[in-house]
Parts: C-alpha cells; structure tokens; sequence
C-alpha cells in the first residue's frame, strides 16, 4: 500500500518542498514553511474527505431550525458555561494554568454523566491509569465506572472511540497527542493542528462530544496554533491564582451558548464545588466603610456580579506610578485625565493602585464610575456610604454613558442588601409597581457627569 509522505508547506506563499529549509525556495520567506502529510497518488482514501453526503442548496427561509439537545453535566456550574450542558458531535477546547483544576473538573464531569447512563471515556496522555484512579479515590468518586486509557497515539485514540462508541470523551491534554502520519514531536504545531483536525472530524462523524485539554504560554493564551480554537465549538478557560482557593471558567467562545459566561468553583479537599453566591467572593467583609473601596456591578455573561474595586493613592516622587490588577491600566490613565479636567481631582504627583477585589478580570467599560469613585474616596480619605454601590461608562468630555442590562444590575444589588446606587441616567428605574417591588430599599440616584457623582458622593457622606 502507499504510504503517506511528509511534505512542508509556505504559509505564505502556499509553495509545497518535500524538505524542510529556513527560507522558502518559491517566494523567498524565511521561517515560514510547515510540517504537513502528502498522500501518495493512487491512494484509495482521502484524509479531508466529506463526513456526509453533500446536501441539496435550500432557502434559508425553509429550512426547520430546532434547539440543540443538551445533556446536563450534573455540574451546574459548568453546564452554564456550556450553554445548558454539553452537545452531541460538539467539540469543547478547555485551556488553564498547571494544577489549576482542568482535569479534576472533567473527571467529575465524566463521573457524574456515568453515573447518569451516559457513556464516557477518559484519555490521559500524562498521567498513568493508576494516577487517574488514585485522584479520583481522592475526590470520593469511589467505585466510578469511568473507561480509562493511557494512550497519545491519536490512531489507537481513534480505534478506541470507534470501538467503544463513548457519549463523551476527553483527550487530556490534546498537546500530548501525535499522529505517526507526521514526524515532528508531540506539542508541535503541526502535530497539535492534525491530531484536533481528526478528532473534531470523528467528532461530527460519530457524535461523540469530545472534549480537548489544552496547555497554555506564559502570557496565560492557548498553546498551539491559533486554528485550533477555530476548529472547535466551545472554548473554556480556567481562570484563578493557584494559591486561592477559588476558580472560575470563563466562555470565550461557544457556538451552542452565550460568550464570556463564567462559572465559579471553590477547590475543596473532595474536588471542584460550585459557588452558589459568587457575588460573595469578590467582597472584602468590612467592619466599618473604608476610604478607597467601592462597589461595582459588572455583568459577566450573563450573570450580574458585584465585585468591590479597591484605590489606593500615595504620595509618589517625580515619576507616579499607575498600576491596575483585574482592570486595563491604559484605561486607568484615561480616567484619571478626566477626573482631573472635567472633576477636578487631580493626581498628577500621586502614586495610584486600582485593584479588582477576588482576582477577577474586569473589561467592561461600565466599571468606570466604580473605578473614579473609589480614586477620589481615597485621595480625600472619606469613605464612601454603607451599602453603596456604583456603574457606569465615563467618556472624554466626561459624560455617564448607560451600561447594558442595567435594571439586571440594580435587581442584583438590591436582593444582596445594597441601599445606595449611583447610576447613569438611562439606567435609572422607568417606574411602575413591578420596579417598585424589586428594587425596594435602594435610593437611585441617577447621574449625567462625573461632577456630578462626585457631588451626590459628597451629600452623601
């Protein structure tokens, strides 16, 4: 039979050498050639041939659309990442820090959908069989019917979910995995990009939800080539510091959910725990009011969470420092600019340092507001009211944009207790006994310019 060769291919030209060099022989590039497999000719088979028969051209008007079926994880949190639970034929890309918590979390997933009837299997090409089985006596998944395989080769990877016909079926970690078709090591673009190209396309074929760990660089992005978070339907990434004991999973892409969903964990000794008020994480538990702290409502997903901002201003030398942890620090200057033109607070010869409370990332512009409030509360030493919270966008001219979804946010501040709300005017309630009864107990007082937050701020106080 005739074998496969291994051929290299210009990125940019698209020129195919049949031997790897730094400068490509057709258009001149350096650095630019790829590893990739030729079929021999004659070959009676083809790699990218059509899973399916092709379909007949329709009207997009008459063609039945019905709702994606979902299986439920058992674990909510995740499930609300997912969009509801995972998808046949789907493929989820789930990426992390080391020891962050990927694995734990889909050995519980697959125990839990195991235990519901759902046929699953586990692929660890890092681990040994005996590893995975002592982490999950570990987690109390005592006598867990989980199938595991300690495999990399993505052939006998291949052979196995064919045989086995798995409902689910994570590869951990996708870098780990080589195809004997290329002769590049595992990790490698090449190897990484062809071993997901084949799985995601059994994936669609055997409607196996398969689920691929990926590593990720030193900038905290996914390794490998930039296609393989194109090639797959969800992407996840596991956010935290190691040394916290709470996690959270963020949906960076999902074509069966809504984007940017998180979901929140606490690392137990018995695994992953869902976090059923996550709002309570990103509050510091103040005896009395500080200066320097406000509260933000932020909108992630679409879940409202209320996360305290912390400012600290300091007397700093000639060269001020800007430092931002959760929040852009190019943002942070351009709100100090208009606190200083538009507000008159000026921090010219300050030291500022913005932190978003929790380790949580904040990139939403409606943090704005929180952000400038909780500047001036600190440089003036007066802390801002008990039960205060605070969103909205601030513009250059100095202008309270609205944030979306603001009665969502309100709603949230007000079931947690809240009394104080400084919001843009297009955010303020409309009226009607329905927004009277879900917003009892919170005075709104809706603002149009940063000057005049800061003055309601100081008849406040």
């Amino acid at each position: 039979m005739a074998k496969d060769k291994t051929v290299y291919t210009c990125t940019e030209c698209g020129g195919i050498t049949p031997k790897w060099q730094g400068k490509c022989p057709n258009c001149g590039a350096w650095n630019t050639l790829v590893e990739g497999v030729a079929e021999a000719p004659g070959a009676n088979r083809n790699r990218f041939a059509s899973l399916a028969p092709p379909s007949e051209v329709a009207v997009l008007a008459d063609i039945e659309a019905a709702d994606v079926a979902r299986t439920p994880t058992g674990i909510e949190e995740l499930d609300r990442v997912l969009g509801g639970g995972i998808v046949e034929g789907g493929v989820v890309l789930i990426g992390g820090d080391p020891g962050i918590g990927k694995s734990t979390l889909l050995l519980q997933a697959l125990d839990g959908l195991q235990r519901a009837g759902v046929p699953t299997l586990y692929v660890t090409g890092e681990e040994s069989g005996a590893q995975v089985a002592l982490r999950s006596r570990r987690l109390g998944l005592d006598r867990s019917q989980v199938k595991v395989l300690a495999e990399i080769q993505l052939e006998k990877i291949q052979a196995t979910i064919a045989a086995q016909q798995p409902a689910v079926a994570v590869i951990d970690s996708i870098q780990t995995v080589y195809s004997d078709q290329l002769t590049s090591a595992p990790g490698s673009v090449a190897q990484v990009r062809e071993c997901a190209a084949h799985l995601t396309r059994a994936a669609k074929a055997g409607g196996t939800t398969i689920i691929l760990v990926g590593h990720v660089t030193k900038e905290g992005a996914l390794a490998g080539p930039r296609v393989l978070e194109h090639m797959v339907d969800t992407v996840l990434y596991f956010e935290g510091d190691t040394h916290s004991s709470f996690r959270l999973v963020r949906a960076i892409k999902n074509r069966f959910g809504a984007v940017n969903e998180i979901g929140v964990f606490a690392m137990t000794e018995r695994g992953l725990k869902g976090v059923a008020n996550p709002s309570a994480i990103f509050l510091s538990q103040h005896s009395e009011p500080v200066p320097g702290s406000c509260v933000l409502v932020t909108l992630e997903g679409t879940r409202p969470l209320l996360v305290e901002i912390q400012a600290l201003v300091d007397s700093g030398g000639p060269s001020p420092r800007r430092l931002s942890v959760g929040l852009e620090r190019d943002r942070l200057a351009m709100l100090l600019a208009v606190l200083h033109r538009h507000a008159g607070v000026a921090c010219l010869d300050q030291d500022v340092f913005v932190n978003a409370v929790g380790g949580v990332r904040i990139s939403e512009p409606a943090a704005d507001l929180a952000v400038m409030l909780a500047i001036a509360s600190s440089l003036r030493g007066r802390a801002l009211p008990r039960g205060f919270i605070a969103f909205g966008e601030v513009g250059l001219a100095g202008e309270v944009r609205p944030a979306p979804r603001g009665q969502e946010r309100l709603r949230e501040a007000a079931k947690l207790g809240f009394s104080i709300a400084i919001v843009p005017k297009a955010n303020a309630p409309k009226g009607g006994r329905a927004a009277g009864r879900e917003l009892e107990g919170l005075a709104i007082h809706p603002v149009e310019r940063i000057e005049e937050a800061l003055e309601v701020v100081r008849s406040l106080a």
